[in-house]
């Protein structure tokens, strides 16, 4: 079921025509029949989850705003994906995998990654040493 409808109200962003987005139904905070920010197109907003493009901010190109993501004030998304807002003082974490793609995360997260041979990172391993003795401990990078 649709969330949002583009009205008629538009805003000319460097030759791109945006439209204002009105709310068909209430969900997260949202209420039914509120008004939006800007999008170029209805793909730019997904129709699942509490995502939403407030105030002026504006969404074009092939930016798309999904899950409970926010895009507020004067921020401009022209590409890529919008996932979630960094508040203050919290920190973002990058994993990096052996084909130079970044994971970008934020709080506590359990990535597992296997290399060819299985092995993971976050593995929990027991390695006996020379000598006979045993230790424990974590795969942190392949």
């Amino acid at each position: 079921m649709k969330k949002f409808k583009l009205t008629k109200e538009t805003n000319q962003w460097y030759g791109t025509t945006l439209y204002r987005i009105e709310a068909l139904r209430d969900f997260g905070d949202v209420e039914k029949g509120e008004k939006g920010g800007f999008v170029e197109k209805e793909d730019n907003l997904s129709h699942d989850g509490d995502a939403w493009v407030s105030g002026n901010a504006r969404v074009s190109g092939d930016a798309w705003v999904s899950g409970d993501a926010w895009v507020s004030g004067k921020l401009k998304l022209e590409a890529g994906y919008f996932f979630g807002i960094r508040y203050e003082n919290e920190e973002i974490k990058f994993f990096k995998d052996e084909d130079g793609d970044e994971l970008i995360y934020k709080g506590e997260a359990k990535i597992s990654f296997q290399d060819k041979e299985g092995n993971e990172v976050g593995k929990k391993v027991r390695i006996e040493l020379d000598g006979g003795q045993e230790v424990e401990g974590t795969i942190v990078e392949l």
